[in-house]
């Protein structure tokens, strides 16, 4: 099955996300009403490494009187780590735990009236299936568990995508306004410095450039092909909704129309 990237990204047309519903409980993180105002898909932690039912609820409403998409941030069982910790999983336990996140935030999407319409994997787990065939097929298997016709938003190339193609799922492809890329067009490792950029201009511009000339340059200096129909900005990154704010202007303004992919 062909990525959605492939077919779309010539259309100078892109999807907006970022990672919402960050808190738990008393604790919180991303400014989701704010960021809500802005992107046109919004990855909503299913409660394994942030989240609970509260602000999956809230969340879920917000999203839907905003007409923004709604997709599962699936993660592993992690909220101590924040869901950046690797964890080894058995196949089948990780395909559950998938197919029982997208299940819980399915719940609360169609009471507001809309419903989930992707997965994203997050953190640890969204690295992992980068190349890890066997976790990768997991993911996969617990997505079409929940429903076969959910897109996998991911990495160009990942180990997640070529699982999702060969099952029948379809396919995203993301790229990361804020992340600092290896000349193989993955990403720098958040243990490695430099690997989140928070310029703001530099991310406005490289966004941009990612949108229109399908292309990004590597911390090495190298410039790596780019081609997404999904650009993600992180919530989590201080003022994130006004650095989404000026790089949705920025890529309108560069004739690139905003839209989302489900």
């Amino acid at each position: 099955m062909t990525e959605q990237g492939d077919r779309d990204t010539g259309l100078n047309v892109i999807d907006l996300n970022a990672d919402l519903g960050e808190g738990f409980g008393r604790w919180t993180l991303t400014d989701d009403e704010a960021l809500l105002d802005v992107v046109t898909s919004a990855n909503v932690a299913c409660g394994f490494h942030a989240g609970d039912p509260s602000i999956m609820r809230r969340v879920c409403a917000l999203a839907a009187e905003r007409g923004v998409r709604i997709g599962a941030q699936v993660s592993y069982r992690d909220l101590a780590g924040f869901g950046r910790r690797t964890i080894d999983m058995a196949p089948d336990e990780l395909a559950d735990e998938v197919t029982y996140q997208i299940g819980a935030l399915d719940v609360f999407a169609r009471a507001a009236g809309s419903r989930v319409s992707y997965v994203k994997p997050h953190g640890a787990l969204y690295n992992r299936v980068v190349t890890d065939e066997d976790q990768a097929a997991a993911v996969i298997e617990g997505i079409r568990r929940a429903d076969p016709s959910l897109p996998v938003l991911g990495l160009p190339g990942s180990a997640l995508h070529r699982a999702a193609v060969a099952a029948g799922s379809p396919t995203v492809q993301e790229a990361f306004a804020d992340r600092a890329y290896t000349a193989a067009g993955t990403l720098v490792s958040r243990r490695e410095p430099g690997a989140v950029r928070h310029d703001e201009d530099e991310v406005v511009a490289r966004s941009v450039r990612m949108a229109v000339e399908h292309v990004v340059v590597a911390a090495t200096g190298e410039p790596v092909p780019v081609a997404a129909r999904s650009l993600c900005v992180h919530g989590d990154t201080p003022s994130a909704a006004l650095l989404a704010r000026r790089i949705r202007a920025a890529l309108t303004e560069a004739g690139v129309s905003v839209e989302p992919f489900a």
